[in-house]
């Protein structure tokens, strides 16, 4: 019974503010959905404790619903499959989500639409709880697809913002490119298996390659025109699965919608980037390890793209000013780790990683959240400065969420999450020993510092120096307000609405520096302008979140990524390699060090050029404008694919609408018929005299006409 509260109470509280939001008004739906939400909280932490916490031999449980699908060879029904790896999902979800839907009390009091907003949360979160618990690749794709019109639906909460419905769209159509993946590696395990069911797909899979090398290769898989073997089916299967992941985990080729999510309010910001949508692909991996050990050749694909991406999202995030970006991209770079960890056979730590990074990752966004909110609404870094003695709580909890990311710790005493998990991550791509893994390290490593570099950029830019709101549009805007004479920024004001958010970003592209767009001193100054704390509701969620940043690492890593506790800890979950977990901790000290010597050196870094010595950001920009350039347009991913997929597909339709439609189908279909009705008209009008004598003619050539044809016939 706890189990199917878990899962629908959200979808509950969904239909509650959802259907009967007008009727109960607003506050009920905030309280319903979020009393809801908490309920489940804590019972997900109780299935936690009971069920990968527990000292007995731990055994799947499966919770039937309904009867679903009996077709052929498919033979599915609804069930959930609750596991250690079910239950590390519940307290992220759950946990993450009970705090946004909280934090939302706040943040969202002004907005008018509220109830939508929170069913969207609770369907969200029903939609990523359908996805945690499946017990079949079927159900898994249902509840992939609900996290994705969900994200949708969020993401464009305010849809006359032309942004937030631009990034909406984006986000849909390239998870659809991933789907179309995942649908097919679903159908090529049926292919090879028979069944989508995980337990038959897992026990086949185990003795699925062929035991003799020396035997003739026999086809099984007709993929793309190509008679796959055993092994190259499978190959190809996981390489299609990942497909699915690089979609919704925002992997590099595949990762142009993530950054864009952040247009959606904060709040939902953090639910996506934190702890639902991202870590579906994760969780994807994690789950099927046991097909995708068995193909090294995907195991270093992912691999190689999980490094590409850490590295491609630390470097955009380098040079981006929106606080909301910043972090975005950060979150980007991190299921970069994450899926490093998976692709060297390391699942408990990329685990171990998606854990932690929910809590700072949350944390750093609604923390972003309430900085904006005392910001009026301003969300450009270069515009802030010397916030921490005015809003000291927000303060230090973005800097337990930064030293968390940054991996702040010392071997063998203490550390933040982040020095836990992503530190595992760069120590098992070194143990692994392969070539992949070597890279992987490599490019860790150095990611790791330019994401010391950019939450330190973040923080000193942000709660550091003087005031320079003076130069925001935004706050100029609340102290001029002769209605409300800046005091009423509480309300959202759809962040930013009406305004580019990119405007700052293309005016600095054009000769200015990166801190000011070139004014210098000018735009120093409060303009008269109070911040103040966040509003309690917002405040509960940061200290929660703080705590887990702070202790989440140092408490659970025995747990998830010891090899003597390990094993016993996933129970069969996820593939968990004890002599790979063994082997990372016996990596030279150096190796262990690398992670906090690059985190020092990014924060040293960050403190120069932006405390110490102000003008090295313009200087830089100065000095090395391409590659600033090339930055600040992230790779011209976006160009790329305008012109490579916008651009064609919009002359394409044009050439139906203008060829197909209007040339062909409106000049020979409805056009065509009604013109040649109106031309016989007019020819049967002209013969029309009125005249008996026409009629009897005509009546006597077609009588003659009859005649002929009967007698020559």
């Amino acid at each position: 019974m706890i189990y199917k509260a878990i899962v629908f109470l959200p979808l509950i509280g969904f239909l509650i503010a959802g259907l009967f939001g007008r009727q109960v008004g607003a506050k009920a739906s905030e309280y319903v959905t979020t009393g809801l939400m908490i309920i489940v909280a804590v019972l997900s932490w109780i299935v936690f404790f009971n069920v990968a916490m527990s000292h007995e031999a731990h055994e799947v449980i499966k919770v039937p619903v309904l009867r679903w699908i009996q077709s052929g060879g498919i033979d599915v029904e609804w069930a959930f499959r609750i596991d250690t790896l079910t239950a590390v999902m519940f307290v992220v979800v759950n946990s993450v989500s009970c705090l946004v839907h909280l934090y939302s009390i706040g943040y969202m009091h002004h907005d008018p639409h509220r109830p939508r907003f929170f069913a969207y949360l609770s369907l969200f979160t029903f939609a990523m709880l359908m996805l945690i618990t499946s017990d079949n690749l079927l159900q898994m794709f249902f509840g992939w697809e609900g996290v994705g019109l969900a994200s949708y639906l969020l993401i464009g909460f305010w849809y006359k913002k032309p942004s937030a419905s631009a990034a909406a769209m984006k986000a849909f159509i390239v998870n659809r490119v991933g789907d179309f993946g995942f649908i097919l590696g679903i159908s090529a395990l049926f292919v090879m298996f028979g069944s989508i069911n995980l337990e038959t797909i897992f026990a086949s899979a185990q003795s699925y390659l062929p035991t003799d090398p020396a035997a003739a290769p026999e086809v099984v898989l007709n993929l793309f025109g190509m008679q796959l073997d055993r092994s190259h089916a499978l190959t190809g299967a996981c390489l299609l699965l990942f497909m699915g992941a690089m979609g919704k985990s925002a992997q590099f080729l595949l990762h142009t919608w993530l950054p864009d999510a952040m247009e959606g309010p904060t709040p939902v910001s953090a639910l996506i980037h934190a702890a639902t949508m991202v870590t579906a692909g994760v969780f994807l991996v994690a789950r099927m390890s046991p097909v995708f050990e068995l193909s090294p050749d995907a195991l270093t694909f992912v691999t190689i793209v999980g490094a590409i991406t850490a590295f491609f999202a630390a470097t955009v995030g380098l040079v981006q000013n929106d606080i909301k970006r910043v972090i975005a991209y950060s979150t980007c770079s991190q299921l970069g780790y994450m899926f490093m960890a998976a692709g060297v056979g390391a699942y408990g730590a990329a685990m171990f990683h998606l854990f932690t990074h929910a809590f700072f990752k949350a944390l750093l966004f609604l923390g972003a959240g309430s900085v904006i909110h005392a910001m009026h609404h301003e969300q450009d870094m270069r515009f802030y400065g010397g916030l921490r003695k005015h809003i000291p709580l927000t303060f230090f909890a973005m800097m337990a969420g930064t030293l968390a990311i940054t991996g702040v710790g010392v071997i063998g005493i203490f550390g933040f999450a982040g020095f836990y998990s992503k530190d595992a991550i760069i120590e098992a791509a070194f143990a692994s020993g392969t070539a992949s893994g070597g890279v992987a390290f490599a490019i860790a490593v150095f990611a790791a510092l330019l994401t010391s570099f950019y939450s330190w950029r973040l923080v000193f830019l942000t709660f550091y120096g003087k005031p320079r709101w003076a130069g925001s549009e935004h706050i100029q805007h609340a102290v001029h307000d002769t209605h409300g004479h800046g005091h009423d920024h509480d309300a959202p004001a759809q962040e930013d609405a009406g305004h580019d958010p990119h405007a700052h970003d293309a005016h600095a592209a054009h000769g200015h520096d990166d801190r000011g767009h070139g004014h210098g001193h000018a735009l120093e100054g409060d303009a008269g302008y109070h911040p103040h704390e966040s509003p309690f509701p917002m405040l509960i969620p940061l200290v929660v979140l703080t705590l887990g940043a702070i202790s989440a690492g140092w408490i659970w890593a025995p747990y998830f990524i010891e090899g003597d506790h390990g094993a016993a800890f996933w129970a069969g979950s996820l593939v968990f390699d004890e002599h790979l977990m063994h082997a990372m901790h016996e990596v030279p000290l150096w190796v262990k060090l690398s992670a906090t010597v690059v985190m020092v050196t990014g924060f040293l870094i960050a403190l120069w050029a932006y405390v110490l010595d102000t003008t090295v950001p313009a200087r830089f920009t100065a000095q090395f404008r391409v590659l600033y350039d090339f930055l600040l347009h992230k790779w011209y991913f976006d160009e790329l694919y305008h012109y490579m997929f916008v651009v064609p597909a919009f002359w394409l339709g044009r050439f139906f609408w203008k060829k197909g439609d209007q040339g062909t189908i409106d000049r020979f279909g409805p056009n065509g018929v009604a013109a040649l009705v109106v031309r016989t008209g007019t020819i049967a009008r002209a013969a029309q005299s009125g005249y008996l004598y026409t009629y009897a003619l005509v009546m006597l050539l077609g009588l003659a006409a009859a005649a002929t044809w009967a007698i020559v016939g």
